[in-house]
């Protein structure tokens, strides 16, 4: 997925990892493009999420389980939400709560995004193992 400069015998240690060794993964098109790529996940982090997109010509509606904050590098983003659309173009900045629902897009836009719970698939996995014991019917 990526290379590392991680010191095995310290958890606790700088890594980096190369833009160009992420695998991007379709959310959407044809026609146009929807990826993400995903560099810091639960393996690296227990708290945060990071990664790079990219969106030309083609959207992706989602309701986020996390704070997320979004960098755009290039092109423009637009992200439509509760009937408004806001637009960011490279070198702006854009913070979604929890909870929003969205629908993600744009025009050559590469961003790199940060997540607050890294791990919000565990905990979410974790909150529908909870809820499927407390509605099972005991014997």
């Amino acid at each position: 997925m990526f290379s590392t400069n991680q010191n095995r015998e310290n958890t606790m240690s700088v890594t980096v990892i190369r833009s160009n060794e992420l695998q991007l993964r379709d959310r959407g098109g044809p026609p146009g493009i929807a990826r993400v790529g995903r560099a810091i996940s639960s393996d690296l982090s227990p708290s945060m999420g990071a990664g790079i997109a990219q969106f030309d010509k083609c959207s992706s509606s989602w309701r986020v389980l996390y704070d997320e904050i979004i960098y755009v590098i290039e092109g423009t983003f637009t992200l439509t939400s509760g009937g408004q659309v806001h637009q960011a173009k490279a070198g702006d900045i854009m913070w979604i709560p929890k909870g929003t629902s969205l629908k993600y897009g744009g025009e050559g836009a590469k961003l790199f995004y940060t997540v607050y719970p890294g791990n919000w698939k565990e905990l979410m996995q974790a909150a529908n193992s909870a809820d499927a014991l407390e509605t099972e019917p005991s014997n």
